[in-house]
């Protein structure tokens, strides 16, 4: 029997991660617009096409910025995202994960599989040695996904981001290579 390749660069018992395509646009905004009440104020994702086209394009464009959809794997469905960006080479091997799960998925462990598949990915064929999330203090979720991957607590950064027509506060998370093999 032929083997058939999966679609997914890598893939957990109930999510797969995937790049980004311009053909994912129609669903990705139909989920967001779906997930709204869960994203705000943290996150603004697009919710247009022509947002979602600019988005995407700089995601598969852009060698500083690498994006994952995560499916779940038994009906191919968007369950979220997870961005690695601001990816800098050099001595650094560094990049910041941004991440959001669609409501449908929210809260059933889909969105920590995903992160797990990201993190291997970034610190394998990335070759990354350092990632970094932060978080707005008060989005309890994604600490809480943070410290389940293993990341921990490096610091505060004031008024760090802008976000929602203000520059808010962020507690800075963080994982190495190392830090992953001795968990």
């Amino acid at each position: 029997m032929p083997h058939t390749a999966s679609r997914y660069l890598a893939e957990g018992p109930r999510v797969g991660i995937r790049h980004f395509t311009h053909e994912d646009g129609a669903e990705f905004t139909a989920r967001v617009r779906e997930s709204k009440d869960l994203h705000r104020p943290w996150l603004f994702p697009p919710d247009t096409p022509q947002a979602y086209a600019h988005y995407a394009g700089r995601l598969i464009e852009d060698p500083t910025k690498a994006g994952f959809l995560v499916c779940e794997k038994a009906t191919d469905a968007l369950a979220g995202f997870i961005n690695v960006n601001a990816i800098v080479g050099g001595a650094f091997q560094s990049g910041a994960l941004g991440y959001g799960a669609f409501a449908h998925a929210a809260g059933r462990g889909l969105m920590r599989e995903a992160l797990e598949l990201v993190v291997d990915h970034a610190f394998g064929p990335l070759r990354l040695h350092r990632l970094e999330i932060n978080v707005q203090p008060g989005n309890a979720a994604s600490i809480a996904l943070a410290r389940a991957c293993g990341f921990r607590l490096e610091g505060f950064s004031p008024r760090m981001l802008y976000v929602d027509g203000a520059w808010r506060d962020h507690e800075r998370w963080a994982l190495t290579v190392e830090m992953r093999a001795g968990g």
